[in-house]
């Protein structure tokens, strides 16, 4: 099919890959999002090489790596500091690195402004008030008033999804896991050149982002879902690693000062069985599939759908053949994400056995090795 107006509802990681992607297919997109600021959080984000093989799909490539900061290696330390595993990660593209860490504002902005480079039309502070598919096309009205009129809608709006709560109001609710996740930037100390990663009850993660900055990730037992308030998460965060007695991470502990720069996150997941759309309105990314970041796979699987839902528009003659080859690619490749990575989770908070993390994530390297 050529030359679909389509309506993405959803600005961020995947909604605008998938914008830029089917632009580059020569469809006329829509791009709605209802923060005004269009604003990410601050911390950081680690993809591997199944997303620089999508972001030379996607001509973005150059854009992306010269934003993060490229590296081969995953290191499994435990908590003592003593590195128990040493894993050389794939390189799926010829002169770029295997993986690549990246603060989320600097990702957002090469996004944003490929989007609208290529033509999109981006706007703000806007949500679907009604949508009315007839059947040969689907009728918006939006919150300011304003309408349009699409031949298809994809829903990109997270783990929340307006759009999944229109379409599939009895579909599932997106499940507390029992664990959260608090996130905190650094500068980059010299020795961390790749990811390195703490096994334990609290798994700890060092990210490298830049020549200049680093992130910590820290996963905690948080059962009942407790909330903090916001003027007490730097001495919760120092709190939750202050027994942890690897040197690395105590030099690091009495950093964590501002409240304001700490990112936290109870962690949740869903994985939406059946169909993952309804007439002409599909849904992508953590919308159908999301997942906690113990694999760090979440963001690369929104943008593998992106990919591959423009690849079916484009190869199908009805929507209803490309929404449903869509899923049928996508479907199985969430699902090992979306277990694997809820197991270790569970594992760590002894909900399930305890899993190892380097073999994890050898197999799942593996795995995205795949084409997709």
């Amino acid at each position: 099919m050529k030359d679909l107006r389509i309506l993405i509802v959803g600005g961020g990681i995947g909604g605008l890959t998938s914008a830029i992607a089917l632009r580059r297919k020569g469809h006329a997109v829509d791009v709605i999002e209802r923060d005004p600021d269009w604003s990410v959080y601050g911390v950081g984000i680690i993809q591997q090489g199944n997303v620089i093989r999508a972001m030379t799909e996607l001509g973005l490539i150059d854009d992306y790596i010269s934003a993060g900061f490229g590296f081969d290696r995953v290191q499994v330390y435990i908590p003592t500091g003593q590195c128990v595993a040493d894993i050389p990660t794939p390189r799926l593209v010829d002169g770029y690195p295997g993986n690549v860490g990246i603060g989320r504002r600097a990702l957002h902005k090469v996004l944003g402004d490929r989007t609208i480079g290529a033509g999109a039309n981006v706007r703000l502070g806007l949500t679907v008030s009604t949508m009315d598919d007839d059947g040969s096309g689907v009728s918006v009205t939006f919150s300011d008033g304003s309408t349009g009129r699409y031949d298809i809608v994809i829903g990109a709006d997270g783990l929340y999804s307006q759009t999944r709560q229109t379409i599939f109001p009895d579909a599932a609710k997106p499940e507390f896991t029992g664990q959260s996740v608090w996130r905190y930037n650094f500068k980059r100390t010299p020795d961390v050149i790749g990811l390195q990663a703490y096994e334990g009850q609290t798994g700890i993660g060092l990210v490298p982002l830049s020549d200049e900055l680093m992130y910590m990730y820290v996963t905690t037992p948080e059962p009942g879902n407790p909330r903090y308030a916001k003027e007490d998460l730097a001495s919760a965060m120092r709190t939750k690693i202050a027994g942890v007695p690897s040197p690395a991470i105590a030099a690091l502990v009495d950093q964590i000062t501002d409240d304001e720069e700490v990112v936290y996150k109870p962690l949740e997941c869903l994985l939406l069985e059946g169909a993952w759309h309804k007439g002409r309105v599909a849904l992508l990314g953590d919308a159908v599939h999301a997942t906690t970041p113990h694999l760090g796979q979440g963001a690369g699987m929104a943008i593998e759908d992106g990919l591959v839902l423009a690849e079916e528009l484009e190869a199908a003659d009805d929507i209803e053949t490309a929404f449903a080859a869509y899923r049928d690619r996508r479907f199985e490749r969430c699902r090992y994400i979306v277990d694997s990575s809820k197991a270790i989770c569970f594992g760590q908070i002894g909900k399930g056995p305890l899993v190892d993390n380097a073999i994890a994530t050898r197999e799942m390297f593996m795995k995205v090795a795949e084409p997709i």
